[in-house]
């Protein structure tokens, strides 16, 4: 860069500079989102090489920021998004130069006809929506055994704190690499099961997983209605909370945000450091904990001593019943290939890949390029009706609500009182997914070898204000996350 002013911004404030941070220096006149827009730019460009984190840049990213600086000069700022550059997983669609393709060569030719309804809120906000991110291949409902941050359009995404030693983490791992290695202020990410979680954790970030129906799942490509959903990742849980509040909302067009009381909730009230004090916390860590490496498991032991100095009250050796269930991914199998036939239906006609049928052979016809980890998960699904219809699907769907409610985590917060469950990692993240209950991951330290590691906050349907609290308060408690050192420009 040969702006001294930006150069001096890049190496001491914008590593970890916040939004808040950002918009004291947008209100002083110290800087501009155009200028902002230009460092994170200069980020994706020298670093991004290294970890394969974004997909595309948005074209018109810095004529977007300069009106939006004019916008604020006559009339102010729309709200504490604007001018603030956000990255977008590649599943969500954007009606402008950018492509929407969920990793996939198939669609890489494909500019959504309209936008989602999570970048409307975002343009509606102010928000710069700066580009797409990698991710793995239809949010990894194509292939078994598939790594994770793969796809066939972007390749691999590599892990900002060891990209040749540790995990990235997905689906959604370009938003957690990106956000980890400050390549925006934040990203949406999207989750069925795990998928904004786990980036979360093994990124050292905050993501918010929310309830279905907290925001429209409009214009995202799907896996499964009765579980997608997208969030916001961050580096902190203000900026998640920042930008949760810009996201939320009803929509006609999605049945689901009907059931929404928190439509018009701005979150950030909900930061608040002594929210932790007299909360009931149960401990999760009985049939999940034993799935993470030793000294991983060492980590959340640790933090989890901490959490039980805060002031909350902690019961341990809760019980949950279903995680003794044999659970089972029909209910995915099932409503895929109706949820995709729809999507691929909406795109303009010049894009000939309309049906999951036509997907698989386009696969099929590209195999080097498209299968090297086959489409196994894809083929299952296509053998289905697509009418949801069957007795297998309807009794799938109702054991997994009965068991992730019931005998899950309803039952948890029942039988012992409890205003959340607290899970190592992103351990259990899979009960709360199929409820389509609400999540929280946060950063709670890293192995020896710098591999980070989290915890997950859960609670019941509609709980994020509950859940922002206990979050934002051990975050201040403890104060994790460390940047990553990532390589030389």
């Amino acid at each position: 860069m040969e702006n001294p002013k930006l150069l001096n911004l890049v190496a001491d404030w914008l590593e970890e500079a916040t939004i808040s941070q950002m918009q004291e220096k947008f209100t002083s006149g110290e800087l501009t989102s155009k200028e902002l827009v230009f460092m994170y730019l200069h980020r994706i460009s020298s670093f991004d090489s290294g970890l394969n984190s974004v997909l595309e840049v948005n074209p018109d990213a810095l004529q977007i920021a300069a009106a939006l600086d004019a916008e604020r000069k006559e009339s102010g700022p729309r709200s504490s998004m604007h001018g603030i550059p956000i990255l977008l997983k590649d599943n969500i669609d954007t009606h402008d130069k950018m492509h929407t393709s969920a990793g996939s060569l198939a669609l890489k030719d494909s500019i959504a006809p309209k936008d989602s309804y999570v970048a409307e809120q975002l343009r509606k906000a102010g928000a710069v929506i700066l580009g797409k991110t990698n991710m793995t291949e239809w949010a990894n409902f194509m292939a078994n055994g598939m790594k994770a941050g793969y796809s066939s359009r972007g390749g691999q995404v590599l892990n900002p704190y060891g990209p040749a030693k540790f995990d990235v983490g997905g689906s959604s791992a370009g938003s957690g690499a990106a956000i980890a290695a400050n390549f925006a202020a934040a990203a949406i990410g999207t989750e069925t099961s795990g998928s904004i979680l786990n980036p979360s954790v093994q990124n050292s970030l905050v993501g918010i997983k929310p309830t279905v129906g907290l925001i429209s799942r409009r214009g995202i490509i799907p896996i499964a209605h009765t579980q997608d959903t997208a969030g916001p990742m961050a580096r902190t849980v203000e900026d998640a909370v920042t930008l949760l509040t810009a996201l939320c909302g009803r929509d006609a067009h999605d049945a689901i945000t009907g059931t929404n009381p928190l439509a018009n909730v701005d979150y950030t009230e909900f930061l608040t450091k002594d929210g932790l004090k007299g909360k009931r916390i149960g401990i999760g860590t009985e049939g999940f904990i034993k799935h993470l490496s030793v000294e991983k498991q060492e980590v959340v032991v640790a933090a989890l001593e901490i959490l039980k100095t805060s002031g909350a009250e902690i019961v341990e050796n809760i019980e949950i019943p279903s995680r003794h269930a044999l659970w089972k991914d029909d209910v995915l199998t099932y409503e895929f290939k109706p949820d995709l036939n729809g999507y691929l239906n909406s795109l303009h006609p010049a894009i000939a890949v309309r049906t999951l049928a036509d997907l698989i052979a386009f696969n099929n016809q590209n195999a080097e390029k498209m299968l090297k980890y086959g489409q196994a998960v894809l083929v299952e699904s296509e053998k289905t009706s697509g009418s949801l219809t069957e007795s297998a699907y309807i009794d799938a769907l109702e054991f997994d609500h009965y068991h992730s409610t019931k005998q899950g985590i309803d039952y948890t917060l029942e039988k012992d009182n409890l205003d959340i469950i607290v899970f190592p990692h992103d351990e259990g993240s899979y009960i709360s997914a199929k409820a389509g209950y609400p999540s929280i991951a946060v950063p709670a330290g890293y192995s020896s070898s710098g591999e980070p590691v989290g915890i997950t906050f859960a609670g019941t349907a509609y709980s994020e204000p509950l859940l922002i609290q206990v979050a934002y308060a051990f975050e201040q408690m403890t104060g994790f996350r460390k940047t990553p050192v990532l390589g030389k420009e």
